[in-house]
């Protein structure tokens, strides 16, 4: 499956963004049996899990770092994640990658079983 992430930008501390990942690729509601994840990577840093979302949406995971202010949700007719990011702050600033475990309902907290990245779209928050 082909992903594609958009949404990103500069932002000041405090605002919000939200962003969105479309896979192609997947006949039917095949979509709706995957797994979805976004990661992101700080500049100097290795990538890290951010969020995740059970194929049929009923399951959210979230790094610590991200509880409470980031929400994960998906829209299965329209093979598409969301990322929605509020109270952003500089060390949000990263690279989000939008993932997909095409082979299991869930996603660990980890890239662990990932089949499909998407190329990212940089997240820059201004303090």
């Amino acid at each position: 499956v082909q992903l594609q992430a958009s949404g990103g930008g500069l932002v000041q501390a405090g605002g919000s963004l939200r962003l969105s990942c479309v896979a192609s690729g997947a006949s039917g509601n095949t979509f709706s049996k995957y797994a979805m994840g976004w990661f992101r990577q700080s500049p100097g840093k290795e990538r890290e899990f951010v969020a995740s979302v059970s194929a049929g949406g009923r399951t959210t995971a979230y790094s610590d770092s991200v509880q409470g202010r980031f929400t994960i949700s998906r829209e299965n007719g329209k093979n598409t994640v969301y990322l929605g990011i509020e109270g952003l702050k500089p060390e949000d600033t990263a690279v989000y990658y939008c993932a997909a475990n095409t082979r299991s309902l869930v996603i660990l907290r980890s890239d662990y079983g990932i089949t499909d990245w998407g190329k990212g779209t940089q997240d820059t928050v201004s303090s």
